[in-house]
C-alpha cells in the first residue's frame, strides 16, 4: 500500500469530513482553511490553513500523466481524484494571483433513482423522455443544479427498463453505471481518449443506441448531436442555461446570421425536449429539493421552432394542459403547495415571481 503524503492526508481529512455531512464541495485555496458549500451555503471549515506548496503539491502528486502539461502550459486542469475510503471527487485545480486553487466536487458511488432526488410529479416526463427513440434531449441549469444527477437517474430508469447500447463522453467520469438491461461504456477524456473531439469524431462508428456527452459546448458537438440524432441515435446532454427559453436561444447561437434558417430545421427536427433545473432550500433548511421546468417537443412546439416563433413556447408551458410540459413557476407552485419548500424561496427563484403571485391566488393562464 503506497504512503499517503502529508498534504494528502489533510486535503483526504477534509474531504471525508466533507462527505460525513453531506457536503457537495470542497473550495481550497492557498493560505486559507477549507471552505465547503453545504446545501448550497458557503462556510469555513475549523482546520489549518493550506498553504500554496501543499495544495500545489496535491495537484502535482495526483493530476494523471497524460494531464500534467496541460497543468504546466495552462495553469488549469480537470481531473478525477479517488480518496481511498471516502470517495470520488471531479477536481478542478487553477491558479489565482500566482497561488494554487483547488474545487472538488464529491461524486456519489450510488446512482440516484428519479425518487431519491425527490423529483415528484416530474418523474412521469423524465421517463416519457427516456423513452424516446432518437433526437436530442438537453438538461440544462446553473453548476451546481443537479444536472448530472438527473442526468445520471434518466440513464439508470434506462438500464433498468430497456435494452440499449450507451456510449459516454464525460470530462471526468461522474457517476459508474453497471449493465443491467443495458450495456455501458463510459470514456473519460485524457484516460480513455486524448480529446473531446476525437471521442466526438469515433461515437457514431461504435454502435450506440444512445450516446451521452457531458456538456454541449459547441457547434462541433452539437452538429454531431444532431448527426447522431438523425441517424437513429438519442442524444442526451447537458447546456448550462437557466430555462427553457434560455436553452433555445443558446442552440441557436452555435449558428451565425445567414444559418438561421437551416438551425431551425436541425433543431425543430431533432429536439426531443429540455429539463431545466434548479435546487431550492427545502422548508426545514436542511436540503435543497429540485424545481423543473421540462419541454416536451410535440408537432406544436417543433413547428414552432420550424416558424422561428420561439417566444410562443413559454406560453405553452405556462398553459399546457399536457401534463409533461409545464414552466418553473407550476412546478414551484407545486413545491409551496406541497409545503416542500417556502413561498419566500419559491418567489426568489422564480424567473417570473409576479405570476407565480398570481398562481398562488388562484389565477392561471388558460391552455
Amino acid at each position: 500500500m503506497p504512503t499517503v503524503t502529508p498534504h494528502t492526508e489533510m486535503i483526504n481529512d477534509l474531504l471525508r469530513l466533507a462527505v460525513e455531512s453531506g457536503v457537495s464541495d470542497v473550495i481550497i485555496k492557498s493560505n486559507k482553511p477549507g471552505y465547503v458549500r453545504l446545501a448550497g451555503k458557503l462556510k469555513p471549515v475549523d482546520m489549518d490553513p493550506i498553504t500554496c506548496p501543499e495544495a500545489e503539491a496535491f495537484v502535482v502528486e495526483h493530476v494523471p500523466k497524460v494531464f500534467k502539461p496541460r497543468w504546466d502550459d495552462e495553469g488549469q486542469v480537470d481531473f478525477a481524484y479517488a480518496a481511498e475510503g471516502v470517495g470520488r471527487f471531479r477536481v478542478n485545480a487553477f491558479h489565482q494571483r500566482g497561488l494554487v486553487s483547488i474545487v472538488l466536487r464529491h461524486i456519489k458511488s450510488t446512482v440516484p433513482t428519479f425518487e431519491q432526488l425527490g423529483l415528484g410529479t416530474t418523474e412521469a416526463s423524465l421517463i416519457k423522455l427516456c423513452q424516446a427513440k432518437d433526437g436530442i434531449l438537453l438538461v440544462c441549469g446553473a453548476t451546481g443544479s443537479g444536472k448530472s444527477s438527473t442526468m445520471a437517474a434518466m440513464l439508470n430508469w434506462i438500464n433498468q427498463n430497456l435494452d440499449k447500447h450507451i456510449v459516454t463522453i464525460e470530462d471526468p467520469i461522474e457517476y459508474t453505471f453497471h449493465d443491467d438491461k443495458s450495456l455501458f461504456q463510459q470514456r473519460e477524456i485524457g484516460l480513455d481518449v486524448p480529446s473531446f473531439e476525437l471521442a466526438i469524431k469515433a461515437v457514431l462508428r461504435q454502435n450506440p443506441d444512445i450516446i451521452l456527452i457531458g456538456e454541449m459546448r459547441d457547434r462541433e458537438t452539437f452538429e454531431t448531436a444532431i448527426s447522431a440524432a438523425e441517424t437513429g441515435h438519442l442524444v442526451i446532454s447537458t447546456m448550462h442555461a437557466a430555462t427553457v427559453a434560455q436553452s433555445l436561444t443558446r442552440l441557436f447561437e452555435f449558428f451565425p446570421a445567414e444559418e438561421q434558417l437551416q438551425a431551425r430545421r436541425a433543431i425543430s427536427g431533432s429536439l426531443r425536449g429540455f429539463i431545466c433545473q434548479k435546487l431550492i432550500p427545502t422548508m426545514e433548511g436542511t436540503g435543497r429539493v429540485p424545481a423543473n421546468e421540462i419541454l416536451t417537443a410535440d408537432a406544436t412546439v417543433r413547428n414552432l421552432i420550424l416558424e422561428g416563433q420561439n417566444e410562443k413556447i413559454q406560453g405553452i408551458l405556462e398553459g399546457s394542459g399536457d401534463s409533461t410540459s409545464f414552466s418553473f413557476n407550476k412546478d414551484l407552485y407545486r413545491l409551496i403547495k406541497a409545503g416542500r419548500i417556502s413561498k419566500v424561496d419559491g418567489l426568489k427563484y422564480s424567473p417570473n415571481p409576479q405570476q407565480l403571485e398570481m398562481n398562488l391566488k388562484g389565477i392561471f393562464i388558460k391552455s
